[in-house]
């Protein structure tokens, strides 16, 4: 899946751990009881990741580093986002895309850019965020 999903990490992003455990300050919406999760490394050049629930009957999501995918991505994170993630540079967020990956066809895989995920690393919380900004997709095909 890494070469059909091919894409190159930024020169100034920082390197994650394989692993990260993360606390939403909030739910994922549509998952109300999972707040605890851990974000794995899905490929050595940092460019897939997992996003699981702790629990063992939690949901697991694929995720992609917006910026890696996306370079001109750059949502407004909300100041009170900020601030509950104790996020004090907005530059020093991390953001994460959930994919869709349809009946398991990776040609057609999409990244929702409306909602990204906010992760603050120095604090190991994060938040997925709807953002308003209809301009964003919830649909952004990876390959094109």
């Amino acid at each position: 899946m890494t070469t059909a999903l091919a894409g190159r990490p930024s020169a100034t992003a920082p390197a994650l751990p394989p692993v990260q455990v993360l606390s939403f300050s909030e739910p994922v919406p549509g998952f109300p009881r999972h707040r605890d999760y851990v974000l794995v490394a899905g490929d050595g050049a940092g460019m897939l990741f997992w996003l699981q629930a702790v629990a063992a009957d939690g949901p697991r999501f694929l995720a992609v580093p917006a910026r890696e995918f996306f370079p001109g991505y750059a949502p407004v994170v909300p100041a009170a986002v900020r601030a509950e993630l104790g996020l004090a540079d907005p530059a020093g967020a991390r953001l994460f895309c959930l994919v869709t990956v349809p009946d398991g066809d990776v040609a057609e895989a999409t990244a929702n850019l409306r909602a990204p995920v906010v992760v603050a690393p120095a604090t190991s919380r994060a938040r997925q965020v709807v953002l308003d900004d209809s301009s964003l997709p919830l649909r952004r095909r990876l390959r094109r």
